[in-house]
């Protein structure tokens, strides 16, 4: 005799969905772990220019005008590739030691400019 009683239908067991199957395929291999692990690395390292960008720029840079002009100090002389890094967000109008200036450079992107690793600071240039 069958422990189920007649009339009740019963259901296999759910079956994983197609996201769970394809999730124990990557972490089974070697070669998925390793991207994944290189996906997260990318992830924390844009995370983390991200949240150092703001502690870069100085004071005293003016709110009231649209476009404004800054001192962009690098921890190294800058060459032609840092320069026309910069050229994207302004003109470039002169280099001094380790600082660029960059003029006409759009207040929204003040935090662009600074964010990546090889920039230490960003001031407003001084009249």
């Amino acid at each position: 005799m069958s422990a189920i009683s007649p009339g009740v239908a019963t259901q296999p067991p759910p079956r994983p969905g197609a996201l769970r199957v394809a999730a124990r395929a990557v972490l089974r291999s070697t070669q998925g772990r390793v991207v994944l692990a290189l996906l997260v690395a990318w992830i924390g390292y844009e995370a983390w220019l991200s949240w150092s960008a703001p502690g870069k720029i100085a004071e005293g840079i003016p709110t009231d005008r649209d476009k404004v002009h800054l001192l962009v100090t690098l921890p190294f002389p800058p060459e032609r590739f840092h320069v026309m890094v910069f050229q994207r967000f302004g003109r470039v109008s002169g280099t001094d030691g380790n600082t660029i200036e960059v003029r006409g450079v759009q207040r929204t992107d003040v935090t662009r400019l600074a964010r990546p690793y090889w920039v230490s600071r960003v001031e407003p240039l001084k009249p």
